[in-house]
């Protein structure tokens, strides 16, 4: 089986199947058919190609919305350590000083 392997924003490797690939142009034609692909899992996902280039993806809405969710929890986390690893004074002038700016 053909692949084509790109690297996304974060420089880490996608791979998607020859038959995983459309182009802008195909899927404006055959949209209803390439969802439903998606749909029924005979694709995992269909990247859609513009100038030789994956431009976006379409997958199933629950994996959108699983993928939505771990995302969340991986910022709230996030959020949490850095909480954590403030000191307390950074703490009492992050909540009580103010700052006034003229122009």
């Amino acid at each position: 089986m053909y692949n084509n392997t790109y690297l996304n924003m974060e420089n880490t490797m996608v791979t998607y199947a020859k038959d995983e690939m459309v182009g802008i142009t195909e899927l404006g034609k055959s949209l209803g058919s390439y969802l439903d692909k998606v749909t029924s899992d005979v694709f995992h996902k269909i990247a859609i190609i513009r100038r030789n280039k994956p431009e976006a993806v379409i997958i199933p809405i629950e994996e959108y919305e699983l993928l939505q969710s771990a995302y969340d929890m991986l910022e709230q986390k996030e959020i949490e350590i850095l909480l954590q690893n403030m000191s307390q004074d950074d703490k009492k002038v992050s909540t009580t000083k103010t700052v006034s700016i003229d122009i």
